[in-house]
Order: C-alpha cells, then structure tokens, then sequence
C-alpha cells in the first residue's frame, strides 16, 4: 500500500496557522448545515401551503407522515455530524500554538532477542534450464498385435484361362412332361344293326293272398342315452339402462342416449366407453326393443341406430308431444355390428330422462 502524498504548501503554514484553517473549516461546515436544515423547513412549509409565493400539493395523511420522517432522519444526521465538529473544535481550540520545549532523553529499553523472526518466503525463481537428454532406454517388449485393417479392394480379374478338355458325360436327364394329349379322332360307321329277338308272353297275375293277422306288439327297447345339448342361441343377450336422471342435449342429427346402469352382457357383446354404442359379436337374428322415459312431454323422436345407420323400423316420430317411447323390431345382424338408442329432433332441445327408475332401457335377444 503506497504512503500518502502531500502537495507541498507555500509559504508553509505554521502550527497557529494550521489551527485556524481547521477552525474555519468548521465554521464552513455549520454554514452548509444550516442552508439543509433551512432547506428542510421550506419543504415541510411547501407541504402545508405557508411557502410564500408556492402552494403546496394537497399532501394526504401519508405524505405528511413520509415527509416528517425524511426531515427527522436529517435532524439525526446533522446532530450527530455536530457531535463530531463540536469535538475537532475542542481540539482546536485546546493545542497549544508555540511547541513547548524537547523532553530529556528516556533511559534506552532492554535490548530485544538477538535473533529476530524468520522472514516470509521469498518468491519461487526462475526454472532453471532443461539438462541433457539421458541416454536412451532399451528397447520395451513388443505390445500386442493392433486390430486388422480393412480389407483391400479386389484386385482386376486376371486374364481367363485356357479352356479344359470336355468332361464326361453325364448322366441322361429326367423324363420330359407329357405332351398334350392329340385330338379325338373321327368316329367310324356304325355297324349294322343286329335282328331283334322275339319278346316272350307275359305270365298271369296271380291271385293275391289273404292279409295275415296283426302280431303283437312287440316289448319297449330300453331308452337310448341323452343326445348331446343344441345350442342355447338366447345365450347371446344383453340389458343396459339409464337410471340417474340424465339430461341430454338433443341435436338435429340425434344424440346417443348413454346407458351406463344396470349391465348384463354376455361375453360376445361390448358396450363403448361412453357406453352409448353396443357391439355384436356374433351372427345371427336378433330381437331389440328398448323403452325412453323424460320427466315431460317433448315433441322429439326415437330410434336406433344400426352400424351407424337409423333403423326405420325403430323409429317413434310422434306428431303430439310424448313423454315414453318404446318399440321393438327383429334383424339379422353380423360379426361386429354395432347398435345404439338415440333421440332427434328438427329443432335442438332438452330431453331430461326420469331418475331412479327406467330413464331409457335396451335389450339385445338373438333368436337364431
């Protein structure tokens, strides 16, 4: 760290002088402090309005309460800055002008420990220079044999050899496929026709015999075994309802009704997982009737949608407002059809299915 570095001062300043300039150094500071405080009392005056020639700002409860503070942290500031130039000033004002004359020489101290601590380390210096190289070592061990490299690319094709004497023969070939079978040829004349023999007489039918007695029945044979079960085509069935009161939103193309309640399926028929669509895994003639009950009279109809498609059979179009739609129809249906129970409408509308009972139900029976 550097030693401070004083201009130098002509004509040099005595001690009194000195004194002084730290004196009206002083006085130069309580000057500066005064115009801050002054300046503090005018801002409080501009905030209530008494700055003469400028009207205050309106200030609310908090501003006022922001600008005490403000002013009362500057009081703080400048009494303890008072504190500080009230103690240079004592000090001032105590030392003395005129250096009062050199004291007699102290008796010497005792001498100190003949060695003195170790100095800190010096820095590193520089490298020296590299040295000779040393002789070379013997030879190390042969390492192991590296990866084989790729394969070259072929070389040209050397020239074609002469040509070798002719082998023996082979052995003779399979027999070749059949040829076509010639056309027929022309049928030959016919040969004369031989003579016809004479038919001889036909006997007499002979009187017929007189029908024997009946004989007697006969003991019952024993019961033969039980034949095998034919198959049980009603095992193909399925129920679904809807008994929670739903409210449907009825479009004009129609609105699947879910039916999530009450489910017996047989295996070969999946319900959809909004359970609105039903798919048929079996062939065969089915019967399917379902029943919609709404909580009030709507002039909507019904119907069901096989493989997408309405049903005419199925369908209710009533022409007077309805409460309860039900109908029933049989059809042939294949491997993966699907069927659904829907409302539509010529105009969008509400349809509220009643709750705890039969909102909407369908059955899928297969007959055959």
């Amino acid at each position: 760290m550097s030693q401070p570095s004083f201009p130098t001062i002509s004509p040099a300043l005595t001690r009194g002088d000195a004194i002084n300039q730290i004196i009206s150094s002083i006085a130069l500071e309580e000057l500066g402090i005064s115009h801050v405080l002054n300046a503090e009392g005018e801002k409080l005056q501009f905030l209530l309005g008494t700055l003469p020639g400028l009207t205050g700002g309106n200030p609310t409860y908090e501003d006022l309460i922001n600008a005490n503070d403000s002013v009362l942290d500057m009081v703080n500031a400048t009494l303890d800055n008072q504190m500080i130039l009230n103690a240079k000033m004592d000090l001032a004002f105590n030392a003395p002008v005129i250096q009062g004359v050199t004291g007699a020489t102290g008796a010497t101290g005792p001498t100190g420990p003949a060695t003195g601590a170790t100095g800190a380390t010096g820095p590193t210096g520089p490298t020296g220079p590299t040295g000779a190289t040393g002789a070379t070592g013997a030879l190390g061990a042969v390492g192991p044999a590296g990866a084989a490299g790729p394969t070259g690319a072929d070389g040209a094709a050397g020239p074609v050899g002469a040509t070798g004497s002719d082998g023996p023969t082979g052995p003779t070939g399979a027999t070749g496929i059949t040829g076509a079978t010639g056309a027929t040829g022309s049928i030959g004349p016919a040969g004369p026709d031989g003579a016809t023999g004479t038919t001889g007489a036909t006997g007499a039918t002979g009187v017929g015999g007189v029908t024997g007695p009946t004989g007697a029945t006969g003991a019952t044979g024993p019961t033969g075994p039980t034949g095998a079960m034919g198959p049980n085509l009603t095992a193909t069935a399925g129920f679904a309802a809807n008994t929670s009161g739903t409210v449907i939103t009825v479009l004009l193309g129609g609105t699947n009704i879910p039916l999530p309640n009450a489910q017996v399926f047989s295996a070969d028929i999946v319900p959809n997982g909004a359970n609105t669509v039903f798919t048929v895994n079996t062939f065969g003639r089915y019967r399917i009737s379902y029943h919609i009950n709404t909580n009030a009279s709507l002039l909507m109809g019904s119907r069901l949608m096989i493989n997408g498609a309405a049903n005419t059979a199925s369908t209710i179009n009533p022409a007077l407002a309805t409460s309860n739609y039900s109908n029933e129809i049989e059809i042939d249906l294949g491997v993966g059809a699907t069927i659904s129970l829907q409302m539509f409408a010529t105009i969008i509308g509400v349809a509220t299915l009643l709750s705890g009972g039969a909102g909407a139900s369908l059955m899928i029976i297969r007959l055959s």
